[in-house]
């Protein structure tokens, strides 16, 4: 466990569009456009891609496992919300990002790791494009 300030970074849902849109993949390996750049359209991101790199437990556009990961970290909970806050600590606990999209009628939340967040803008605000 780390003693830092677990992370969190909220955006809203247009600023979350513009982050996935700069978005791109080449070699396995996620990118974030610089503007004006061409990508090749077999490089586009859309959530699907996004979720080989990040965790989407929660999210509308992908379906991820709540109660299966809370059950592969030996835990337990009364409902979804206790479920996923027991991820998100322990995810958060081992230095990963929590990114939270406000304002959706559904919650829009994922898990990145430190260093991917960080090279993809996350973590100064050039997510938003």
């Amino acid at each position: 466990m780390t003693s830092e300030p677990r992370q969190t970074i909220t955006l809203t849902p247009e600023a979350w569009q513009a982050f996935q849109d700069r978005l791109y993949e080449r070699d396995d390996r996620l990118e974030l456009r610089i503007p004006d750049s061409a990508v090749k359209r077999d490089e586009a991101v859309d959530p699907y891609v996004l979720s080989g790199h990040a965790e989407a437990l929660r999210s509308n556009d992908v379906d991820g496992d709540v109660w299966g990961t809370l059950e592969d970290l030996d835990e337990s909970a009364a409902d979804e919300e206790e479920a996923w806050a027991k991820i998100v600590a322990f995810y958060q606990g081992r230095g990963c990002v929590l990114v939270r999209v406000t304002g959706l009628d559904e919650p829009e939340d994922w898990l990145f790791t430190e260093a991917l967040a960080r090279r993809l803008g996350l973590m100064n605000g050039a997510a938003a494009g």
